[in-house]
């Protein structure tokens, strides 16, 4: 009987790992750096977000479906993907990226603020 309990208990505590560790993958990024951020449309079809950092600011591991970044400012940043790959970047103003859903999250390495525009792709139709 004590083996059963104790079997169900790590169950237990591996099924509320798992839930929990899904739930860090999945983070919003407006939730986890409200004072990042600010979503600026939200509807059926995209949402856009603005976001800002100072230099040696970072931004929690969060979610994004499919979307475009838009570069308003200049930068660097280090960006750790939820596997734990990390990559340095380098953007001018103006630049325009596109990636797949993606969780991470991003430091600015750089020595100046930046401010970047998200697009969220959602079903469009």
């Amino acid at each position: 009987m004590a083996n059963s309990v104790k079997g169900g208990l790590v169950f237990a505590l591996v099924a509320v790992a798992l839930a929990c560790a899904a739930g860090v993958r999945a983070q919003d990024m407006a939730k986890v750096a409200p004072k990042n951020t600010k979503v600026l449309v939200d509807n059926e079809q995209v949402r856009v977000l603005e976001v800002w950092l100072k230099p040696g600011e970072s931004l929690p591991m969060h979610s994004h479906p499919g979307n475009v970044v838009y570069f308003v400012t200049a930068g660097k940043t280090k960006t750790t993907t939820g596997d734990g790959k990390v990559t340095e970047t380098e953007h001018k103003a103006g630049d325009a990226i596109w990636s797949d859903a993606i969780t991470h999250s991003n430091e600015n390495i750089g020595t100046a603020p930046t401010k970047a525009l998200v697009v969220e792709v959602k079903n469009a139709k």
